[in-house]
């Protein structure tokens, strides 16, 4: 990884593909689709970013390692917003089942018990 620019990482893959990534799993559990799709999404997304890393930035168009370093920041970041996204939409559309219980989890209401 002699060619790793830390700051074309940072600024290409973190921020720019990142907010995407970020996006695309906003989107995936806003429609209820699987977690799965995350990843084949994640992946393409990752080799537009290891295409303009590669054109703008004179990376190497050959690097696996870097291309899988990328789909990794970027699928994580997806998985992240996903599960965000979902666990507010459990709450929010069975308010009768379900309270937020932190940022990446909900629990089952208490029910009164006579």
């Amino acid at each position: 990884m002699e060619d790793f620019n830390i700051w074309v990482f940072l600024g290409l893959t973190v921020v720019l593909f990142g907010g995407c990534a970020f996006m695309m799993g906003q989107a995936i559990a806003e429609t209820w689709r699987p977690m799965w799709q995350n990843i084949p999404y994640g992946l393409l997304l990752a080799g537009g970013n290891h295409f303009l890393d590669a054109a703008l930035f004179k990376g190497s168009w050959t690097s696996i390692t870097h291309y899988l370093l990328d789909a990794g920041v970027i699928i994580a970041i997806s998985l992240f917003a996903y599960r965000v996204v979902l666990v507010r939409k459990m709450y929010t559309q069975y308010p009768w089942l379900y309270e937020p219980d932190g940022l990446m989890n909900w629990k089952d209401k208490k029910t009164a018990s006579n």
